[in-house]
């Protein structure tokens, strides 16, 4: 049995889902990455007792149903969920919106570029979180 803990991405578009996969490929990032797309789906995830806690959730703000800061303020308030990291993954650069998600708790606040190259440097952040083939 696999004994590495999966990453959470919660992202509701599709094109930066198929970034993170790839970007995650390229790295040689040996975690399943576990896909939802919005904070509902995260919850609903992450409340269901067959499924252990990730390693690390990559959270986006704007999403359908139930935002990134709504879901993370729900992580956040859980007396479990709390101690699982969370990385913004987004393409907000508002102040207000990184204040809001470094009050709320967050581990990190990630821009998504727009050029793949530039992902892949951003994204190297998340090593402490994943584990790597040689």
């Amino acid at each position: 049995m696999n004994n590495i803990q999966p990453i959470l991405l919660v992202e509701d578009d599709q094109v930066d889902v198929m970034t993170v996969q790839r970007s995650f490929k390229k790295l040689g990032v040996l975690n399943e990455l576990l896909v939802v797309h919005d904070g509902e789906q995260a919850l609903e995830y992450l409340r269901n007792p067959k499924h252990g806690l990730p390693a690390i959730i990559l959270l986006d703000i704007n999403m359908p149903k139930m935002n990134g800061h709504e879901c993370l303020k729900h992580l956040k308030e859980h007396p479990v969920f709390r101690n699982i990291p969370v990385m913004m993954l987004t393409s907000s650069k508002e102040r207000h919106d990184v204040d809001r998600c470094f009050d709320l708790g967050i581990s990190g606040y990630i821009l998504k570029p727009v050029d793949y190259e530039q992902f892949l440097d951003a994204i190297q952040v998340l090593k402490p979180y994943w584990t790597q083939r040689s």
